[in-house]
């Protein structure tokens, strides 16, 4: 409470606390005042004048607000979207490990640095957005972008507490980012955000974001096509293309072309200096630890192409690995070839071999035996994810396309009917991001980036054929070695 004094006559004047600028159509201020003692209206009009402009000088704008008034109102802020699963860096990707936790975010103290919260919503108009944060010593000034607006806050509370950003407008329906860039600070970091809070109008309807399960959702969701295949047909051989477009192969995507029951053959973007042709093989053992697998399950190494590197995988399953270290290029399509066949001693043998059309040669990759199983090639199919959790926020897509299957008769079938599927991420609604399905002759697949496509899950999609059988002479191809 202050005192004021004036002609002798004494007012006690409740202290304003501006909890809030916000643009929401028409101009209000609400102010509390007692006095101690009766006084002209006059003298009180003037007070409060007074008062009115104090306050007004106190409270700075961003340029981008165009605010026409004060509320002193708290926002209403309904749902919470924690960092840990929503947010990343996106000018610096290797930041992201040491920025962005479960926690949330941390160690902020770069002004350069551009943090994005994703969210979608299907719903319009006025959105309150405010921050659960704190700061560790002194001041710091944190600009606020949502859809072109920008706002910007000066926040100073050491504990955390739930900070007013303003109110921002949402024309479109979708995917939405809360950016945050840090400008000024004293302290050594702009911050600790535990939340980014979001309420009203636009926040009514249905809001996606990531809720759980933090690791997977960061990942994005894998998006898969099944082939239809005739009945009553044993697949001796299975065959695909796959096509990335320029500017589509990012890192941590893996374009798997060859899928069977067993396993997957495909390639990947490892980092911006490897690239490889990856096949690996499940053991019938079911476990994540390869060195748990008892002896009479493990995959044996039948043999390996040139510059192919094998070993044992886990954490998804566990079994064979093989790869080989290979800089395909975006725009360029490659061919996959894979065979599986009943072997001895109720085993099954996989081989999987890569066409490198800059030397117009197929290469072996490996093969591989898998006990406890006697089966030819079973659930052709192929899949699209990413598998680096930092980039999780740029869409990546391939197109796959010239799919066949060769029985044991040798005889030749394309697959041009394919089902479109997509991973728990998908299915439980944590995100919406991905795509998949038929355009002209080829099948393609699309994820990740928060793209505002969503093809539904469970839909079967056609191209149109090919009526090229591949053109391969098997006996050239090279024979496994043990």
């Amino acid at each position: 409470m202050s005192r004021i004094k004036n002609l002798n006559i004494t007012i006690t004047v409740t202290t304003i606390k501006i909890m809030g600028i916000t643009n929401i159509g028409s101009k209000i201020f609400k102010m509390a005042t007692t006095s101690s003692m009766p006084s002209s209206k006059g003298c009180i009009n003037s007070v409060g004048l007074s008062l009115l402009f104090m306050v007004g000088s106190c409270t700075t704008l961003s340029k981008q607000d165009n605010a026409e008034e004060i509320s002193l109102e708290k926002l209403s802020l309904t749902d919470s979207i924690k960092p840990g699963g929503n947010s990343w860096v996106v000018n610096e990707v290797r930041d992201n490990r040491h920025l962005i936790s479960d926690e949330g975010i941390r160690n902020w103290n770069d002004t350069n640095t551009v943090i994005r919260t994703y969210f979608k919503t299907d719903q319009v108009g006025q959105l309150n957005v405010g921050l659960n944060l704190k700061v560790m010593d002194g001041t710091s000034k944190i600009k606020v972008t949502l859809d072109g607006t920008t706002k910007v806050i000066q926040v100073s509370n050491k504990d955390f507490e739930t900070i007013d950003v303003g109110v921002f407008k949402l024309t479109t329906p979708g995917y939405h980012y809360v950016e945050l860039q840090g400008l000024e600070k004293t302290a050594s970091n702009f911050g600790d955000v535990n939340e980014v809070l979001i309420g009203g109008q636009a926040a009514n309807g249905k809001l996606t974001y990531v809720k759980e399960d933090f690791y997977w959702g960061r990942r994005g969701p894998s998006v898969h096509l099944s082939y239809t295949t005739p009945e009553n047909t044993d697949i001796l051989w299975f065959y695909n293309e796959i096509t990335v477009p320029e500017k589509e192969d990012v890192i941590g995507s893996y374009y798997m072309a060859n899928g069977f029951g067993e396993g997957y053959f495909g390639m990947q973007v490892n980092s911006e200096t490897e690239r490889r042709i990856l096949f690996s093989v499940w053991s019938p053992f079911e476990t994540q630890d390869p060195k748990s697998i008892p002896e009479e399950y493990r995959i044996i190494l039948l043999g390996k192409g040139e510059g192919v590197t094998t070993g044992e995988f886990g954490n998804e399953g566990s079994g064979g690995q093989s790869y080989k270290v290979f800089n395909w290029k975006a725009g360029n399509t490659y061919k996959f070839l894979l065979k599986g066949e009943p072997s001895v001693n109720n085993s099954t043998d996989y081989t999987a071999y890569f066409y490198d059309p800059e030397t117009d040669k197929w290469n072996l990759i490996a093969s591989f035996r898998r006990p406890h199983t006697s089966t030819y090639l079973k659930r052709p199919h192929s899949f699209l994810e990413n598998f680096r959790t930092e980039v999780g926020h740029i869409s990546r897509m391939g197109e796959y396309t010239n799919q066949w299957i060769m029985d044991t008769k040798g005889q030749w079938h394309e697959l041009t009917k394919a089902k479109f599927t997509a991973d728990a991420t998908a299915r439980k609604g944590s995100r919406e991001d991905y795509a998949g399905g038929a355009v002209g002759n080829k099948f393609f697949m699309k994820n990740c980036g928060f793209i505002n496509e969503m093809t539904t899950i469970d839909t079967f999609h056609e191209r149109i054929a090919n009526g090229v059988a591949p053109m391969i002479d098997f006996s050239l191809l090279e024979k496994p070695i043990q």
